[in-house]
């Protein structure tokens, strides 16, 4: 059992429909047929959505999209339309929110790794493979690859895992062009994302991106290269072969697993409130991700 220990109440707004509740998003409807998605201060570990929350961390992870959207504006459009709060919404909706076009959404979640870590370095430990790509020997957690890989997953409901998939088995389920399109894109971005926060002394180890079709369009959709979305660890201190120091949610995973948490994760009992310590580390890294990718100050 797993999902929101505490589900929310979505909040009413005059001419918006509420269409879902995400781990972290409330997604709306406006009377022109355009998306509007809301970034919550929720933060989830381990498939649970947990009952405490991060101050600012639905603007952060809404202002560092919209710094990326910019970036990669000439490989791949957006699905941003505006950043207007609409009229009647309550005023904390302020910074994150996005007006987004309605795509439609490709269900895949698109992978690309450049470095070895997490569900990939336990497939490669036990067949030198990710997602059936063949790697070679000599890797550790932690490590560079030779190039980077596209590596999807299917798109799990709240409270599940997603699962990785091969290529093959996304060319079956989209066509073999939309796959070739996902491809090509997730890799463009990734390798994009990689050199702009190389130069800011970030390595992106890994992401996930979305992507819907506008028409024919390709489109990217949803949030992107966040420390959400996205493996980011200071380059200062790579080492490989062992895990890596993160710009993410590393303090609550290590509490959450600690003894000071009494919670055992294998368990069916929901993950207990973070103390006041871990919730302030946490929002630290976040501002400090945003700051040193962008180059600005937090306010």
């Amino acid at each position: 059992m797993s999902g929101f220990v505490e589900k929310p109440e979505p909040i009413q707004v005059p001419g918006l429909v509420h269409l879902h509740t995400g781990k972290v998003r409330e997604l709306y409807q406006n009377e022109a047929g355009d998306l509007v998605m809301v970034a919550s201060d929720r933060i989830s570990a381990y498939d649970w959505v947990l009952p405490t929350e991060i101050p600012d961390k639905g603007r952060v992870l809404t202002q560092l999209s919209l710094w990326w959207f910019d970036q990669l504006a000439d490989l791949i459009p957006n699905h941003i339309i505006s950043t207007d709060v609409p009229e009647g919404a309550p005023a904390d909706w302020a910074g994150r929110t996005v007006v987004c076009k309605s795509l439609q959404m490709v269900p895949v979640e698109c992978v690309a790794r450049g470095y070895l870590t997490g569900s990939g370095l336990v497939e490669y430990n036990e067949s030198r493979t990710v997602c059936g790509l063949a790697l070679p020997e000599g890797l550790s957690d932690g490590s560079e690859l030779p190039a980077p890989i596209f590596t999807p997953a299917t798109k799990a409901a709240v409270g599940e895992h997603d699962e990785n998939v091969s290529y093959e088995e996304v060319a079956r389920q989209v066509g073999a062009d939309t796959a070739a399109q996902l491809r090509q894109a997730t890799l463009a971005v990734y390798t994009r994302g990689r050199d702009i926060a190389r130069d800011r002394g970030i390595l992106l180890a890994d992401t996930k991106f979305e992507f819907g079709f506008d028409g024919d369009t390709l489109v990217i959709g949803d949030e992107v290269l966040t420390p959400d979305s996205s493996r980011f660890w200071p380059a200062e201190s790579w080492e490989p072969g062992h895990a890596q120091p993160s710009y993410d949610k590393q303090f609550v995973r290590d509490w959450l697993t600690s003894a000071a948490s009494g919670w055992d994760r294998k368990s069916e009992q929901p993950p207990p409130a973070l103390p006041q310590e871990v919730v302030d580390r946490t929002r630290a890294k976040y501002i400090e991700a945003y700051e040193r990718l962008t180059g600005t100050s937090w306010s």
